[in-house]
């Protein structure tokens, strides 16, 4: 592709190509600062040292707008120092000749260096983190991890360095698209969601939508955006963007992503963005309230029957939610046999089976939920959590990750 031609080719807008370092860091937005749209026209002997001159003054460009948006004024560097700072050079476009490069691109740079040069904090506040459901509405239908969409691709190229938005964003394979569909869209049983949110780590979902229109095929096409976020699918905005072909596609999805996130953005500084305090609601137990008065016979006090054996007065059922890890099924059935063997435990069974991840087991039993986690930690598990759902674990092992 970098060969001498007769005339200039174009190559694929969003194509990620790095400068001195992997790809994979280039992607790292985390720890970089990104400074997008840095145009560079060079001309030079040979195509190669077009090009490199190009990224050269795209290093310098970058700084100076780097340097204006955090300080207010535009500053340079010489090109030894910048060589260390910039992390990746991401081609948004680039046309090669034989001796001219001409090109769009945007430049990453370390977040933690260009921060102590530039005497600004390099720490962002960010927000909980935040699960992503990209959901794209074309041709009458829904989707989200169903099968792949360009919506979800455009959330995938989308580098989160300078956004304050914690998203965790689902691979969409393996049973994400099981987790996560257009049915569970406007679901308002929390029970679901929070199983759904456990799984990620997640302490929310985001729902940012994309709805196209084609005019006719290959023709000009219309996307209406809207921002929402809740397991209610509150709205936090909306517009639309059109295209004049279906070539313009992923551009003006790329262009819907910033958008939205600009939006979410806004809502967590507007106090609007906070989680759902549903979705940490615990149902009360219905636990009598204990008085200090004088216990009579046929009450609260022992009972002895004809035969002289003495019977105790029934202790109250609690129902207890425990997360455990299932890498396999015989982890279901042990523990669901360690459980059983507590006294006080009337039933255990796996309400909600995830292999390879964190099921969740229904406890009845018969008295204080803080007794029933004194008798799993004698019986070698650790315990986390209290009241009615606990998190389980057997001493030494490991927190199991969240889904690939």
């Amino acid at each position: 592709m970098r060969g001498r031609v007769a005339s200039f080719a174009m190559f694929a807008a969003g194509a990620a190509m790095v400068l001195g370092v992997t790809s994979s860091r280039a992607q790292d937005g985390s720890g970089s600062f990104e400074v997008s749209g840095v145009a560079v026209d060079v001309t030079a002997k040979t195509a190669e040292a077009a090009r490199t001159g190009g990224w050269r003054l795209a290093q310098r460009k970058g700084w100076s707008m780097l340097s204006q948006r955090l300080t207010g004024k535009a500053g340079g560097l010489p090109d030894g120092t910048l060589d260390g700072l910039v992390t990746g050079i991401v081609v948004e476009n680039e046309q090669i000749g034989p001796n001219r490069y001409i090109a769009r691109l945007g430049v990453l740079f370390n977040r933690a260096r260009a921060a102590e040069i530039l005497g600004v904090s390099g720490f962002m506040t960010r927000s909980p983190p935040l699960l992503l459901m990209p959901v794209i509405r074309s041709g009458g239908t829904d989707a989200v991890f169903e099968r792949e969409t360009p919506w979800h691709a455009a959330w995938g190229r989308f580098r989160t360095g300078n956004t304050a938005i914690d998203y965790i964003r689902p691979a969409g394979n393996g049973t994400d698209a099981l987790l996560m569909n257009a049915g569970l869209l406007g679901r308002p049983g929390r029970g679901w969601w929070r199983s759904v949110l456990d799984q990620y780590g997640a302490n929310d979902v985001l729902i940012p939508q994309v709805t196209l229109y084609r005019q006719w095929p290959g023709g000009p096409v219309i996307g209406v955006f809207r921002a929402g976020y809740g397991p209610d699918n509150r709205d936090a905005g909306s517009f639309s963007l059109r295209v004049a072909s279906s070539d313009g596609l992923p551009a003006l999805l790329d262009t819907g992503v910033k958008r939205l996130d600009e939006m979410y953005q806004a809502a967590l500084r507007g106090g609007l963005l906070r989680p759902d305090p549903l979705l940490d609601f615990v149902a009360p137990t219905d636990q009598p309230v204990a008085e200090e008065t004088l216990a009579t016979p046929g009450e609260d006090t022992p009972l002895i029957d004809d035969s002289g054996a003495m019977t105790l007065p029934a202790e109250p059922v609690a129902t207890v939610t425990l997360q455990f890890d299932t890498p396999g099924v015989g982890a279901v059935s042990a523990a669901e046999a360690s459980v059983r063997g507590i006294p006080g435990v009337q039933s255990a069974v796996t309400s909600s089976l995830a292999l390879g991840g964190v099921s969740l087991m229904r406890v009845d039993f018969a008295g204080d939920p803080a007794v029933l986690a004194v008798a799993l930690s004698q019986r070698g598990w650790s315990v986390e959590g209290s009241g009615n759902s606990l998190r389980i674990r057997r001493a030494g092992q490991p927190e199991a990750p969240p889904p690939q």
